[in-house]
């Protein structure tokens, strides 16, 4: 007989793992959305390496090996974000998207300077997305552990509340 496999998430029907007291059992909005970055960028560095193929921006070699290498590396680190430095490992990915914009930017052929423009742009785009995904999703996650928290406390005032009530009155 298997063991419950560990890439389930935390609490799921079928694991023997308790629910995280962190997120209450429920999955990281900040991972939510800095998975959902990751992919989308990567369908984005995908099309792009079309582009550039098309465009024949750079010898196709490296538009496949650059493009399709970032490209899987996104996906990857979108299903990785729950294992420790996976954000620092996104953030340094997103660094190189950047770098690749730039040297698209100044390279010799003319339709890469086009390509490496729009790149450049592209990659700011989601840079900022990066950076909203990680604080906002990190700040509602922070809330509603905080949320969930006075909802418990609340919850046991008004069980002791009522185990006191039902007591009758020779418990009084």
């Amino acid at each position: 007989m298997t063991s419950p496999s560990s890439d389930l998430p935390t609490g799921a029907p079928g694991t023997s793992r308790p629910p995280s007291p962190q997120t209450g059992g429920r999955r990281s909005v900040r991972r939510t959305f800095a998975a959902t970055v990751l992919v989308l960028e990567a369908f984005v560095v995908f099309f792009a390496a079309l582009v550039a193929f098309g465009l024949r921006a750079a010898p196709t070699g490296v538009v496949w090996a650059v493009g399709g290498t970032l490209s899987l590396v996104l996906v990857v680190l979108s299903g990785m974000l729950r294992r420790p430095g996976a954000y620092l490992a996104g953030s340094v990915v997103q660094g190189l998207i950047l770098a690749s914009g730039f040297v698209l930017l100044f390279a010799p052929v003319r339709a890469a300077s086009f390509v490496g423009g729009t790149a450049l742009g592209v990659g700011i785009v989601f840079v900022a997305l990066w950076v909203v995904a990680l604080r906002l999703g990190g700040r509602i996650d922070r809330e509603k552990a905080e949320w969930d928290a006075a909802q418990g406390e609340t919850a046991q005032r008004e069980k002791a509340q009522q185990d006191g009530d039902d007591a009758g009155p020779l418990g009084r």
